[in-house]
């Protein structure tokens, strides 16, 4: 069975930082590319970083430069630390696999049960 354990999210004043950790299980995590997405308060689930299985990474232009994205196959982990943090970042952060961004009925905010961060002005 595929799990999905994030955790790391707070409440963080505007200008702080916070590491946001992953923990994978029921599958291949060294060769599966991953992701970071977050849920808005509209239900949209947007795409914040993405890692594929050769630490290659993405991300959208709003968190470039501010974040980090990384992984440690030993511990089929993925991490995300984010700086210098925004009041618009405040969100519920969600980790998925490639294949949870592919299409179907359920999106990749779909498959576990996120972490929130607030940020604070």
């Amino acid at each position: 069975e595929v799990q999905l354990v994030e955790s790391g999210g707070g409440s963080v004043e505007a200008g702080g930082s916070l590491t946001l950790s992953c923990k994978a299980s029921g599958f291949p995590f060294d060769n599966t590319a991953m992701g970071w997405y977050r849920m808005t308060p509209h239900s949209q689930c947007l795409m914040v970083s993405k890692i594929d299985s050769a630490g290659i990474s993405t991300y959208a232009d709003s968190v470039k430069g501010r974040f980090t994205i990384s992984r440690d196959n030993a511990k089929s982990t993925v991490y995300l630390q984010m700086h210098d943090l925004k009041r618009e970042d405040t969100d519920e952060y969600h980790c998925a696999t490639f294949w949870m961004d592919e299409g179907g009925p359920y999106g990749p905010c779909d498959w576990s049960q996120g972490t929130q961060v607030w940020v604070s002005a």
